[in-house]
């Protein structure tokens, strides 16, 4: 499976021995190997920080005069916690900003370095996609206490594989529908998904993805213990937690 969005098609990714403009018996070198190209990984994973540290949901709220959204609910900058602000419309421009903050990085890069690096774009996207995740859950400008990323973890897939997007969207909706546990959706679907991006072939993908998973499930820790303790919150259940 090829993302149409970020992906060219790279004959010789993940060839043994072979790589653009090799000749026979000459050794292949994996390109986040290659010292001409680590600026450019550094500088994609500094780029995707940057881009994922955005707080989009402590922005909207101060601009449209809310309590400070760190003060309320569980602390946190994601739509969830907007949304117990009462705004919907708040909590919806929220996930879209932290999705699309993800997906740009990704794109942007991919953009920049598809002229200089055309068969290793992709690959300096990966550390573009990691660095945006990161970004959301550390962000510099917060102290380091940001999101806990379902969102950017959708918004990076849509970028490097958007069907396993819309089976993350789909599994969630479905353990939604059936439990009413936003955290359980988000956890189930986020698991599969590195199995998912193997399966269709996109190793580096799922290899990046289990990753960003065990972030996110770290990161979730406290509605583990909670789903655990059978004391989580469900989705439309009042909430200050």
């Amino acid at each position: 499976m090829q993302s149409i969005l970020v992906r060219e098609a790279l004959f010789f990714r993940w060839m043994p021995g072979s790589s653009p403009g090799m000749t026979k018996g000459e050794t292949y070198m994996p390109p986040w190997l290659v010292p001409s190209l680590l600026p450019a990984y550094a500088a994609a994973l500094l780029f995707g920080y940057l881009c994922g540290s955005i707080p989009f949901g402590l922005i909207l709220t101060r601009l449209a005069g809310t309590a400070d959204i760190r003060a309320i609910g569980s602390g946190n900058i994601g739509a969830t916690n907007v949304l117990r602000t009462g705004r919907k419309g708040l909590a919806a421009a929220t996930l879209v900003g932290d999705a699309l903050k993800g997906t740009l990085a990704v794109l942007l890069v991919y953009s920049y370095y598809g002229g200089e690096y055309r068969y290793f774009a992709h690959e300096l996207a990966l550390p573009a996609a990691a660095g945006a995740f990161l970004g959301h859950l550390f962000p510099v400008w917060l102290g380091f206490k940001g999101g806990k990323g379902v969102a950017t973890y959708i918004g990076l897939l849509l970028a490097l594989a958007w069907p396993i997007a819309i089976a993350f969207v789909l599994i969630w909706l479905a353990v939604a529908a059936l439990t009413r546990y936003s955290s359980l959706a988000a956890l189930l679907a986020s698991a599969a998904t590195p199995f998912a991006l193997w399966l269709m072939g996109e190793q580096p993908e799922a290899v990046l993805f289990a990753l960003l998973t065990a972030l996110l499930w770290i990161m979730h820790r406290a509605n583990i213990a909670r789903l655990v303790k059978g004391t989580e919150h469900k989705i439309g259940a009042s909430s200050d937690g």
